[in-house]
């Protein structure tokens, strides 16, 4: 059952969010009737919140423009969303010409954060990597996130419950090296420790997360991010494909990234460089091969397939279908 005191707050959370809020629309909220939302109101005024009173058919009740109500209260979950969102920003350009914007606001929100909690998203941050632009991320379950950000950090050993993609369910534990978003997803990278071998696992399939006794040495050579693109395109996977594609780098990256296919350069002669337009090998590891045909199509590029056979069988179907519907027109 919700407090009085809770309903008040959550009175004073609509209105923060702008606008003007009639009488139904709180009381809708709330679960409570009108005269309820008049004396809720009533006792934030008396706490010298400035509520205005919006007379007229579309009347209601608003905060005083330009009021701030200090301090910020943001749950773990609220707090994560907001610092993430912000270095998302700044991976995307979103920045004055002066400051960084989202940098300007992360200290703000720090600054009123509690302490044990500003310290663990801080390490969070130090953890995080990115492999391209983001977009929209399925973020994981906080505590997990946090935990494991603070394990790559302290250079802890942790122990996960894993669901891989098959469904199988596993306890294993992991030397973190960082925590990689990519292509829409949040990734764990490191070393297990039980084989000696580096190993990814998206976190969203991570049940659970605990820290274990002990450290270790941090590794050499590429970081988190690298590392993850280079297991997904050269781990084992249904199918194998070779293909030879002319074009820029930049062309063919727009439809087959790093994280999906590697690309063999030739070696640039005097004058070239990596804008120019030549033929190039492409090899890729891929579970299915029905999204393929779709983006060397887009690619608008001519291309050559060396194997597998089946692909050439799905492209041509494509392009039948195409010239199919060109004829329909």
């Amino acid at each position: 059952m919700v407090r009085p005191t809770g309903r008040v707050l959550t009175l004073l959370e609509l209105l923060q969010s702008g606008g003007t809020r009639t009488v139904a629309e709180l009381a809708d909220r709330l679960g409570v009737q009108g005269r309820t939302v008049r004396r809720y109101v009533d006792q934030l005024i008396d706490l010298d919140v400035p509520v205005e009173s919006v007379r007229g058919r579309y009347g209601g009740y608003r905060l005083a423009p330009g009021y701030r109500l200090p301090p910020l209260m943001l749950s773990d979950d609220e707090a994560l969303a907001v610092l993430l969102g912000l270095v998302a920003g700044r991976r995307a350009g979103l920045m004055t010409t002066q400051h960084t914007a989202s940098e300007t606001a992360a200290a703000k929100i720090r600054r009123v954060l509690p302490k044990h909690l500003a310290r663990r998203l801080d390490t969070l941050l130090e953890a995080l990597a990115f492999t391209d632009q983001p977009g929209e991320f399925d973020t994981p379950d906080a505590g997990i996130l946090l935990t494991i950000a603070d394990a790559v950090r302290h250079r802890r050993p942790v122990s996960i419950r894993y669901t891989d993609r098959e469904g199988l369910r596993s306890e294993r534990t992991l030397h973190a090296y960082g925590i990689v978003a990519h292509s829409g997803r949040w990734y764990v990278t490191g070393q297990d420790p039980r084989i000696g071998e580096d190993r990814t696992f998206r976190l969203d399939r991570i049940a659970d997360a605990r820290t274990l006794p002990g450290s270790f040495e941090a590794p050499v050579g590429p970081g988190p991010a690298q590392r993850v693109l280079s297991g997904f395109a050269t781990a084992e996977y249904r199918h194998e494909v070779t293909l030879r594609i002319h074009g820029t780098v930049a062309q063919i990256r727009a439809q087959l990234p790093a994280g999906v296919a590697s690309l063999e350069e030739h070696e640039l002669t005097s004058g070239e460089d990596r804008a120019t337009e030549r033929w190039m090998r492409v090899e890729l590891r891929v579970e299915r091969l029905d999204w393929l045909p779709p983006a060397l199509a887009a690619l608008n590029r001519p291309f050559v397939i060396e194997r597998p056979d089946e692909l050439r069988d799905l492209v041509s179907a494509l392009a039948d279908r195409l010239a199919s519907y060109a004829r329909q027109a």
